[in-house]
């Protein structure tokens, strides 16, 4: 494989393990450290790939999807400005069907544990209520992978893949397939209840 397309497999398995294997755990009474979250992410990723597969790794993620991260806010960005146009009915199917989809796809992708780590770097606090976490995961072979976290209290709210937002990257490839499909909502989550399904 070459060397581009390889790094480029590495990243999207990289980012889907950041970006939906958060457990914090600190008490939802407890102001949360940012940084503890992360870090905490990274044992619980590790210990998915270590000993889950199959259906019981699918159902660790979307459990981890459903409790640690803001879902609804992340959903809501990656569906864009379509959101205002969808139903009630379609953005609770949404909702749902993209969390169940992800879950699916993540979990299939997830290879072998290879020994990474993460390193925990800069914190930054920002005046939005949102705080930024610096971090390498450290490979045993290949270069280190950039990733930075964006945590608001207790949630995790985004991940950057070395500078790319998962998800922004989720809303160029949702807007594409409702572009795709007459501009509708419901062919989209269609077909992410398809992928669910599968």
């Amino acid at each position: 494989m070459p060397k581009v397309a390889s790094r480029r497999v590495a990243l999207q398995l990289m980012a889907a393990a950041a970006m939906f294997a958060a457990v914090p755990m600190v008490a939802p009474a407890v102001a949360a450290d940012p940084s503890q979250i992360v870090q905490n992410t990274a044992q619980q990723v590790i210990e998915i790939v270590k000993s889950k597969t199959g259906a019981d790794r699918q159902a660790a993620i979307l459990g981890v999807l459903q409790t640690s991260f803001d879902m609804p806010a992340m959903a809501r960005a990656a569906l864009g400005t379509h959101w205002n146009q969808a139903t009630e009915q379609e953005r609770t199917r949404f909702l749902k069907a993209v969390a169940t989809a992800e879950a699916k796809a993540y979990s299939e992708r997830f290879g072998q544990y290879g020994g990474q780590t993460l390193t925990i770097g800069k914190v930054t606090p920002r005046a939005n209520g949102v705080t930024i976490v610096d971090s390498r995961l450290n490979q045993t072979s290949g270069q280190p992978i950039k990733l930075e976290w964006e945590v608001r209290g207790d949630r995790i709210t985004d991940v950057k893949v070395e500078g790319v937002s998962m998800v922004m990257t989720r809303r160029s490839d949702f807007n594409s397939y409702i572009q795709n499909h007459g501009g509708k909502v419901e062919p989209l989550v269609s077909e992410l209840e398809a992928r669910a399904a599968r």
